[in-house]
């Protein structure tokens, strides 16, 4: 048994006090602790700052973001793909040769953090076999993820270079349309749609991605983008953090007949712990949450994105918010696992949080919390094979797929 069941216990009493649960079947908690700490549980989205692995975001000290080494290691998540994320910025030369170097900025700090600061401690996977292997080492496992293809420009090259740090997958697009894709979320000067989908040159990376072996990602693409990317597609793709629309419809989220498409590729959806998209804030909560972001001089996504001299402020007026409006919590994400599940099949969903990029529900708001995600799993009779599927089977068989559809880099 790996060395966590007492801080999984931690996590267990997070989710029964939060959520108001009666602990009536000690068994079954009993039960669903076991087969945690069993399991392979693979993170698809993990974000991190421009200044990670310093002494100023030592990813080796617990401290207030969602994920670090030590909270993975009290909740038994055992692997996480990090990810180099860029906003999408200007479509110029010097738009993506600033892309590109904030994007080696944080491949420079995933490196940092498995090779120079905490080797011991975890390991970088460029393959499911590395994370295997890693794992039955005894280490945590780090995996890396694109998250928006702007930071390949127009450039295909970068595709190889990228794959050649360790970049697993990319996400096509983010917010606001690129050179590859159209963007399921639009910024506010653009049309609802200006390729159509999947451009010319988004084919191209797609057949490029295929041939060097790093995972095609729909999630953040429009709908049409989507269904062209899966389609262009000789290897199976992925959706690295995306809920159902059919539970919440939200913009971020995939509709059934995408994930149809997705199944029929045999491809992977990762359903997506943020609670904007497992459960839509009404109205007045959004307007109150915008009005709180826009005095505190809140730009960017997640709790760390608050100014350190007002989280406290924040913090506070946060909870008196979801005091008044419920936010959503873990039984409301395992609802979208289960739509998922019952539409496609088991062998077509996994799990993701988004954590340190605006993830995190109730229950589920750090890595120390993951034991509770198994709970819910067990308590709504899922079996040990099958939340292996979920926690990180079916992520690495769709990785094995893509690898050995790849003519190599």
């Amino acid at each position: 048994m790996r060395p966590r069941t007492i801080a999984m216990f931690l996590g267990l009493f997070t989710m029964t006090t939060v959520l108001g649960q009666e602990p009536e079947d000690k068994a079954l908690i009993a039960r669903a602790m076991e087969i945690h700490t069993r399991v392979l549980t693979i993170d698809t989205h993990d974000d991190i700052p421009f200044d990670f692995a310093t002494p100023e975001v030592d990813p080796g000290v617990r401290g207030d973001r969602q994920v670090d080494l030590p909270k993975m290691r009290e909740g038994g998540l055992d692997a996480g793909f990090f990810v180099v994320f860029v906003g999408q910025g200007d479509r110029t030369p010097e738009g993506y040769a600033k892309a590109k170097t904030e994007a080696m900025s944080k491949f420079d700090a995933i490196h940092r953090m498995t090779e120079k600061m905490h080797p011991g401690t975890i390991g970088l996977a460029y393959s499911p076999a590395d994370v295997e292997r890693i794992h039955k080492a005894g280490k945590l496992v780090a995996a890396i993820g694109i998250e928006n293809g702007f930071v390949i420009g127009k450039d295909l090259s970068l595709i190889r270079q990228y794959h050649s740090l360790g970049a697993r997958y990319m996400t096509l697009a983010h917010g606001g349309h690129n050179d590859i894709a159209d963007s399921a979320t639009p910024r506010t000067d653009e049309p609802a749609a200006e390729h159509n989908g999947l451009s010319a040159l988004g084919r191209q990376v797609v057949a490029e991605m295929n041939r060097v072996g790093m995972m095609v990602d729909i999630s953040h693409i429009s709908r049409k983008a989507a269904m062209d990317a899966i389609a262009a597609s000789k290897v199976p793709v992925i959706a690295s953090h995306s809920g159902a629309r059919a539970v919440n419809d939200h913009a971020r989220n995939l509709d059934d007949e995408t994930l149809l498409a997705l199944k029929k590729n045999g491809g992977v959806v990762q359903a997506v712990a943020l609670g904007g998209f497992v459960k839509s804030d009404p109205p007045e909560k959004r307007a109150a949450l915008e009005a709180l972001r826009k005095e505190l001089g809140i730009t960017g996504f997640g709790r760390g994105s608050v100014p350190e001299d007002k989280r406290a402020e924040y913090d506070r007026r946060r909870a008196e918010l979801d005091a008044r409006w419920a936010p959503a919590n873990v039984r409301d994400f395992v609802n979208h696992i289960d739509h998922m599940v019952k539409l496609i099949g088991i062998d077509h969903v996994g799990i993701s949080s988004d954590f340190d990029g605006g993830g995190g529900i109730v229950g589920w708001n750090n890595a120390a919390e993951t034991p509770n995600v198994t709970i819910e799993l067990v308590r709504r009779g899922y079996t040990e094979a099958q939340i292996a599927k979920l926690w990180g089977g079916n992520l690495l068989r769709v990785w094995r797929a893509v690898e050995k559809g790849s003519v190599g880099s």
